[in-house]
């Protein structure tokens, strides 16, 4: 079975160590004997784990032939690595500036002079793009569709959310498809992520501020060249590009929730009664991804819903707009604002 989430989060204390720590707090005693009974590891892994507990201050080895531990007060072992971590901290932040001096006295190349350069390894634009997220103080605009050179969720954009940072995303039925998922979506939209699904999208792109961006310029997962730029006429131009698709681009609700929730369209006998009232998140969804082409089995797929449920909830959609086709549908919700 796999080891739980860590508790302590502790430099050094892996998941399972820490399972080993308090069972050893909540005994007072342990040997390697019973860590290895007790987590299924074999005994010299258990010694290992034992004694490095013991390193960092956490337990304390007895005398005698069972080699038995106990455990050091929390209260003043847990306190002492928490001071050195903080001690830990403070000593970065001292020494950041000495690093980006260093990184900044790098000669300037001539891609740096025109304030374009011109990447062709998918390492250094996956570095740029993660760069650009951590320099995002304002706002962040990204177009996100295949093929990826990094992981599709990306921690730095939870951190530059919390930070206050205006995201804006739009995706492509590919983003589904080939990377991105819709949990991974729905998490980043709690965290203030604004986000739009288009069926297609010319390039990659990232824009920070409205001072920088970062542009695909080959469509090719196997060959990734791409261009950064602080030219501020082009960084403008490719923000006008991003808003023209965001205009066009349908929200995308959380309708996941929605569906594990079951809380599907309203439903009722009352002819005309969806006219005085607004879209529900899964309507939305189902709208937005339905109007750019995703077929059924992909949308179904995407909420966590069986095909047949995905079937119930379009036909109480239709009969909500009053609608016999899907052309009908969308040209209803648009009437109504649902779009």
């Amino acid at each position: 079975m796999a080891d739980a989430p860590p508790f302590l989060d502790v430099p050094g204390l892996d998941p399972l160590s820490e399972r080993v720590y308090l069972d050893l707090l909540r005994d007072g005693r342990s040997n390697a004997a019973h860590v290895s009974a007790t987590f299924g590891v074999g005994v010299p892994a258990a010694s290992v784990i034992l004694e490095s507990l013991r390193e960092m201050g956490l337990a304390s080895r007895l005398d005698g032939e069972e080699r038995d531990y106990t455990a050091v007060d929390p209260g003043y072992s847990l306190r002492v690595i928490a001071d050195r971590m903080g001690d830990q901290v403070q000593r970065i932040r001292q020494t950041l500036p000495r690093l980006v001096d260093l990184f900044e006295r790098v000669p300037v190349t001539e891609g740096d002079l025109t304030q374009t350069q011109v990447l062709g390894d998918a390492d250094a634009v996956a570095a740029w793009y993660t760069r650009l997220q951590h320099e995002a103080r304002r706002e962040f605009l990204a177009f996100d569709r295949p093929p990826y050179v990094s992981a599709s969720l990306d921690p730095v954009e939870s951190t530059a959310l919390d930070r206050g940072v205006e995201w804006r995303a739009i995706y492509t039925i590919e983003s589904f498809d080939t990377g991105t998922t819709w949990d991974e979506v729905a998490g980043l939209a709690e965290h203030g992520e604004q986000a739009r699904i288009a069926p297609d999208l010319p390039v990659k792109l990232a824009i920070v501020d409205r001072r920088s961006a970062l542009v695909s310029l080959t469509l090719d997962s196997g060959r990734v060249t791409a261009l950064v730029t602080s030219s501020a006429p082009l960084v403008d131009a490719l923000r006008q590009l991003f808003e023209f698709h965001w205009a066009r681009s349908l929200p995308l609700g959380d309708a996941r929730a929605d569906a594990e929730r079951g809380e599907g369209p309203p439903r009722g006998p009352v002819a005309g009664a969806g006219r005085t009232r607004d879209a529900t998140a899964e309507e939305r969804t189902l709208l937005a991804l339905m109007a750019v082409g995703m077929k059924d089995d992909a949308i179904a797929r995407q909420l966590g819903i069986s095909p047949r449920t995905l079937r119930r909830r379009t036909q109480d959609l239709m009969v909500a707009l009053e609608a016999d086709t899907r052309f009908q549908a969308g040209i209803e919700a648009a009437r109504r604002g649902w779009l």
